[in-house]
């Protein structure tokens, strides 16, 4: 290398000597030894500069452009936006529906090429061939030909690509139409919500915000189907820390083509459902505490979010939410990213006969489970309630009584609620998730909620005989009722009976529903 560099150098001085005019000749080259100065062999340019020599300023100067200019000049650098329109829509040509709304994203003249007709128009003729027929006079067949020219320079730009979203949303919506045409009579949803979700491409995410205002994205999640709920498990090794959190907000998120036959892209077009928002400040006062392991503790935000902190580190280790299906897809899609979605008001059908009108012919669906557990799955019917059992705004449907020992339910399994993360897994004793469906005398989902709750060891003295265990209690509220849950342990056979099971229901909510004036 040295002596490469050093030949082109004494070569570059005698060609810039011989050019100047009233040079001296320069005599047999001399072996190039470059001065070492006070800064050290790295400063090579300020050497050059510094080398005594024959050579003239005109010698030296061409001696450091030839050292400090590289001899190959890069050319500029070539960019995608810099190619002709014409070229780019060519491009552009050869991508699907979801890449090209997402190339639209990029700025705006990108925006303005992706919505060329041209394009759009070759993708919407791809699924739903629109053509006309012209008749002929001289033969009995039909000649079928596109919609060409006149669709392209007739439209606004942009319009084929409005058409083909408008349709590809109505097809879906009608896909998921059929899918949740028929009814269970025993919960009153439909039978294949699991199935209408999927071909939807629906699916859910958690926002966290600080309180600085940034907001952290989360979506790797898990899902877990029961018959009348769904169960979503967030975890990540990248939590934000819990004390500069301000608020979570659940989404559900809906892809703007689904795709059947590929899995939706994360970073597609998309259009997000605010569900619910929850306070996150000081989360471990303004929530219940549902129980502990070894590892993680649990607190219960309404409606139906649990949080699990790391004990060590009070830190996130995971987000749990449970949704129940009812008005699910509604909430999930209808809304908007800042709006929640408003449930129509029920219209009461008013029944001047009847005059217990809203307080008999109720059926419950209760599930209880905890992850991939069920422990309790039932339906109960003919719940009611007489005049003379209101009290305190609420009607009381009996659904196991403690007399009648006949109807005492066991619970199948060891009650706890599984969690997980990337690393750890585990299982928090005592604590389950709890679906209740209520349905009214006409099959209508009446309350519906889906919610994780705990057990406690009561602090009332046992009456019943006929369990010698100890009594341990399940307890639920929200705006609209009640549950009250009591239960007994059986040491032998190492399993929890429900021996008490009442619903307390808002008579505002019945009066409501039924246009009553309990």
């Amino acid at each position: 290398m040295a002596t490469g560099r050093g030949r082109a150098l004494r070569q570059y001085g005698r060609g810039a000597a011989a050019a100047s005019p009233g040079a001296a000749e320069v005599g047999p080259p001399r072996p190039f030894t470059p001065a070492v100065t006070a800064a050290g062999p790295r400063n090579r340019s300020r050497s050059f500069a510094a080398r005594p020599g024959a050579c003239s300023e005109t010698v030296n100067a061409g001696i450091k452009s030839l050292y400090l200019t590289p001899s190959i000049k890069l050319k500029p650098n070539l960019c995608i936006e810099s190619l002709p329109s014409e070229m780019l829509i060519k491009i552009f040509s050869y991508l699907d529906a979801v890449s090209l709304l997402s190339v639209g994203c990029v700025n705006k003249h990108f925006y303005h090429l992706a919505n060329d007709n041209g394009i759009w128009l070759k993708i919407y003729s791809s699924c739903f061939q629109p053509k006309r027929t012209i008749w002929k006079m001289k033969s009995e067949q039909t000649e079928t030909i596109s919609l060409g020219c006149a669709s392209l320079h007739d439209r606004k730009p942009g319009y084929w690509k409005k058409e083909y979203i408008f349709k590809q949303i109505a097809a879906v919506k009608m896909r998921v139409m059929q899918l949740v045409k028929s009814v269970d009579p025993y919960t009153g949803l439909p039978c294949k919500n699991k199935e209408a979700m999927k071909a939807s491409g629906l699916s859910w995410m958690i926002v966290l915000k600080d309180k600085s205002g940034k907001e952290h994205v989360m979506e790797k999640a898990k899902l877990s189907f029961k018959d009348t709920s769904i169960t979503i498990l967030w975890y990540s090794t990248n939590w934000p820390c819990l004390d500069s959190l301000s608020t979570l907000k659940l989404f559900g998120v809906m892809p703007l083509l689904p795709d059947q036959s590929r899995v939706p892209s994360k970073n597609g077009p998309h259009r997000r459902s605010l569900i619910a928002e929850y306070p996150l400040a000081n989360l471990t006062e303004s929530s219940v505490a549902v129980g502990a392991d070894k590892l993680v503790q649990l607190f219960s935000l309404n409606p139906g979010l649990l949080v699990g902190l790391w004990k060590e580190k009070n830190e996130i280790a995971f987000v749990m939410a449970s949704l129940h299906y009812h008005q699910l897809l509604e909430r999930s899609t209808l809304g908007s990213a800042t709006v929640q979605y408003a449930l129509p008001p029920n219209k009461p059908v008013l029944d001047d006969v009847d005059p217990e009108y809203g307080l008999h012919d109720y059926s419950l669906h209760l599930d209880m489970h905890g992850g991939s557990c069920t422990y309790l799955c039932g339906t109960f019917k003919s719940l009611f309630c007489r005049k003379g059992d209101i009290a305190d705004g609420y009607l009381r449907l009996t659904v196991v009584s403690l007399k009648d020992n006949k109807k005492h339910l066991p619970l199948v399994g060891t009650l706890g609620l599984s969690w997980e993360t990337d690393v750890f897994k585990g299982n928090v004793k005592d604590c389950y998730v709890m679906d209740v469906t209520l349905l009214d005398e006409t099959g209508k989902p009446f309350w519906c909620f889906s919610a994780p709750v705990y057990i406690e060891l009561s602090s009332e003295a046992s009456s019943l005989y006929d369990y010698p265990g100890r009594t341990y209690t399940t307890d639920y509220a929200d705006s609209e009722g009640k549950v009250c849950v009591e239960l007994v342990w059986l040491e032998e056979t190492k399993e929890y009976f429900i021996v008490n099971l009442v619903l307390y229901v808002s008579t505002k909510k019945v009066n409501n529903w039924y246009g009553t004036n309990y």
